[in-house]
């Protein structure tokens, strides 16, 4: 994923496995959430978060920075950051206190391997073997357990969401359901799948349900929906799929 940036100039990563010593006084911060920002010429940790097991998830190669850092809108003066790694939690953070922890760790069912989307005081997240789930924003902290899940089980490696909107209405969760990591031979197409934002168990659309006139290009991993003037772009193997609202037909005249 790439990196977050708020309007302060910081900028956020996820790192992976590593050795670290950042504690110790060293410079090497491996399985940490960094908070940075160019100070002169140079790059400088402003402060980070490191989950207590990381030595643990360096041991068994469960990075950290698989998924990746999503900022949260500012709210009665509750600056936000998540991050979820290869077995979760999803770990909540005060972005201006990175070092006193996470404020919560959600459980999730499988690793994650993309950043959560967030819309309209909701958060949605389809971690691996997971649905899609919604979770709500309340007084600085996420519901412990999602307030809606999407019907879809998304196996490895889970799926990225992304929203669109307009404005507070009518907003869409998109996904992109891919295949497991060691299908090597795979020609399963891509599927894009659209989820109802305010309610996402309620699936609005697949590419499949047409048969062939909607579906996709042979899938590969890790790919995430752009949304960008009425049209949704994917990636797919050795092509760019592009879906918008097909045009109606025109009536036939009798002669």
């Amino acid at each position: 994923m790439a990196p977050a940036a708020d309007e302060q100039g910081d900028v956020y990563v996820a790192t992976g496995n590593g050795h670290f010593d950042a504690a110790s006084g060293g410079c090497s911060y491996g399985d940490s959430l960094l908070k940075l920002r160019l100070t002169g010429s140079q790059l400088v940790v402003r402060d980070l978060f490191t989950p207590p097991n990381e030595r643990d998830l360096n041991a068994r190669d469960k990075d950290l920075g698989s998924g990746g850092p999503v900022l949260l809108p500012a709210r009665a003066g509750q600056r936000l950051v998540l991050i979820a790694g290869k077995e979760g939690p999803l770990h909540v953070l005060d972005r201006d206190r990175l070092k006193e922890g996470a404020r919560q760790s959600l459980p999730l069912a499988g690793g994650a391997y993309a950043a959560p989307a967030y819309w309209n005081g909701h958060v949605f997240f389809a971690a691996t073997n997971d649905r899609l789930q919604d979770f709500a924003v309340v007084q600085g902290k996420l519901s412990e357990a999602p307030v809606k899940s999407g019907g879809e089980r998304f196996a490895n490696p889970g799926a990225g969401a992304v929203v669109s909107a307009n404005g507070a209405r009518d907003a869409v969760v998109w996904l992109i359901e891919t295949k497991v990591w060691n299908d090597y031979a795979s020609t399963k197409p891509s599927i894009l799948r659209a989820y109802d934002a305010a309610n996402v168990a309620r699936e609005i659309y697949d590419s499949e349900q047409s048969g062939a006139r909607d579906r996709a290009g042979v899938t590969v991993r890790f790919t995430i929906p752009t949304v960008a003037n009425g049209r949704v772009y994917i990636g797919a193997k050795r092509e760019v799929d592009v879906y918008g609202l097909l045009a109606p037909k025109q009536p036939t005249t009798a002669k």
